[in-house]
């Protein structure tokens, strides 16, 4: 690690601990050329997978594109922000741990269309609607009873 001061090659670990959660490692350091002490933080860099468009064509992961879609879909809906930020974490884990270097946009479609069933209702039919495409109302009154027929078996197992 360079000294951010005078630029040496030569620092030392002072002191290490996790930050974060477990999900960062905090090191003091101590320049041995100018005795400066700074401070860096250590993350683990999982690749996102290349994401392959219904065209054929491939682009990066995109966490921005996937939370406007989302915020979208929650717009005026009673939701946290913690919790929409924890289905965003959990829909990039569950793409990084299929240790895939390319999924399909589906992929990620599915995933965002389960996190907001779990979220609000709402918000889920609101996503599926523009996801899938409705084209008239019996699209949507089929989608709702499919999530009105889910419903009792998930408030049962609560």
């Amino acid at each position: 690690m360079h000294c951010p001061f005078c630029g040496a090659d030569d620092t030392k670990v002072i002191d290490s601990r996790l930050v974060a959660e477990g999900d960062q490692v905090r090191r003091r350091r101590e320049c041995l050329s100018c005795s400066e002490r700074f401070t860096t933080y250590e993350v683990a860099e999982l690749m996102m997978p290349k994401i392959i468009k219904h065209n054929g064509n491939r682009e990066p992961f995109n966490e921005e594109k996937m939370r406007s879609g989302i915020l979208r879909a929650l717009e005026k809906r009673p939701v946290s922000v913690e919790e929409i930020e924890a289905a965003i974490t959990g829909i990039k884990h569950a793409l990084q741990a299929t240790g895939e270097r390319e999924v399909k946009s589906r992929v990620v479609g599915e995933l965002v269309m389960d996190a907001l069933r779990d979220l609000d209702e709402v918000a889920y039919v609101r996503f599926a609607s523009v996801y899938r495409s409705f084209q008239d109302l019996a699209e949507f009154q089929a989608e709702i009873t499919r999530l009105q027929e889910a419903a009792p078996a998930t408030e049962t197992a609560e």
